[in-house]
């Protein structure tokens, strides 16, 4: 693939999602990471995307609306995502756990929306941040669907700052679906987000049982704030190449590990 093809397709991607990881890309374009970071750096400063930490997003103002969603153009992040089966696999075992009745939380991040899909038509209440969890369940009758405030973050399609916060603070649930960038080998689990973080955290503090999706891709992962540590965790959904020794930190303390 010429240089010039493989760094549209990069901007053509980010026009869809509103933001890729560096190994996210350097898997669907097969392409080394080192080869990547050159990509973003010259985008970057042709003005075409804006570098974060591990990867890129939307230029300042862009919002992905404006891009447009141009069917299979520019979708192959979510289509040929090395990740994706990871991702679905996480999110049928994770519908399982999900009694008629409950009240569940559901976090920001890219797995919580297939999971999203899974629950639909269930006699449950759904709690979110997500707005592509919001767009999986809005039109389904039978889930009692609430949408917290805060301030809209078009690029990542999600609801943060203080009133989502507060707004977690007067929610009591029974069980949260929580997602991450990273699980260190000594348990932390983390994230790279940091407007992103308060609003897991508060998640976390707002429900009865703490369920981690992290699948074999998030150990180690990336990131530097802390949410939490495996510890805490009651349930951690992964898959067959997560480290055994690192998913022990979670059963050493009287957590369950499910491996879908």
């Amino acid at each position: 693939m010429l240089s010039s093809e493989r760094r549209n397709r990069i901007v053509k991607a980010l026009r869809v999602d509103g933001s890729a990881s560096v190994r996210q890309l350097a898997v669907t374009l097969e392409v080394s990471e080192s080869t990547i970071r050159r990509d973003l750096q010259l985008l970057d400063r042709n003005g075409e995307l804006s570098r974060t930490y591990g990867g890129a997003m939307l230029p300042p103002g862009a919002t992905v609306e404006e891009f447009g969603r141009s069917g299979h153009e520019g979708r192959f992040l979510l289509d040929a995502d090395a990740d994706a089966p990871l991702k679905r696999a996480v999110a049928e075992t994770a519908a399982e756990l999900v009694r008629d009745g409950d009240v569940v939380i559901l976090d920001i991040g890219t797995t919580t929306p297939p999971l999203a899909r899974r629950l639909a038509g269930r006699e449950i209440t759904v709690i979110t941040t997500n707005l592509a969890v919001f767009d999986e369940l809005r039109d389904d009758e039978a889930v009692r669907l609430i949408l917290l405030g805060g301030v809209v973050r078009r690029n990542y399609r999600s609801l943060v700052g203080s009133i989502a916060e507060r707004a977690l603070s007067e929610v009591s649930a029974d069980i949260v679906f929580l997602s991450c960038t990273g699980v260190r080998p000594n348990g932390h689990v983390v994230d790279n987000m940091a407007v992103e973080a308060p609003i897991k955290r508060s998640m976390i503090s707002a429900a009865e049982r703490v369920v981690l999706l992290a699948s074999e891709r998030k150990f180690p992962g990336t990131g530097a704030l802390r949410l939490c540590s495996l510890a805490e965790v009651d349930t951690v959904i992964s898959t067959p190449g997560a480290p055994t020794e690192t998913l022990d930190l979670c059963r050493n303390a009287g957590g369950e590990v499910l491996i879908a």
